[in-house]
């Protein structure tokens, strides 16, 4: 399982805004792409944990501030459904 979550938080923390546009088309998640670029500005590099509730919420409030809160919960439903 640590594999599979090294993975996961290796593509999140290196992710671009077009895998970012990708996703959200994929899961129906509305978010321009100034506020792509701006999110994967955010992410990577980060080193963030995913699978750590602490960290995901502490990334999620930061996304919330650039994308609105709606989206900021869209994208946390997409990070725990990577998660499971």
């Amino acid at each position: 399982m640590k594999l599979f979550e090294n993975v996961v938080n290796y593509k999140i923390n290196n992710i671009t805004y077009e895998d970012i546009l990708k996703y959200s088309k994929q899961f129906n998640i509305k978010i321009s792409t100034e506020q792509a670029k701006k999110v994967a500005g955010l992410v990577r590099g980060k080193g963030v944990n995913i699978f750590n509730d602490k960290e995901r919420a502490q990334l999620i409030k930061e996304i919330a501030k650039i994308t609105g809160p709606a989206v900021a919960k869209e994208v946390n439903q997409l990070f725990i459904q990577f998660t499971k």
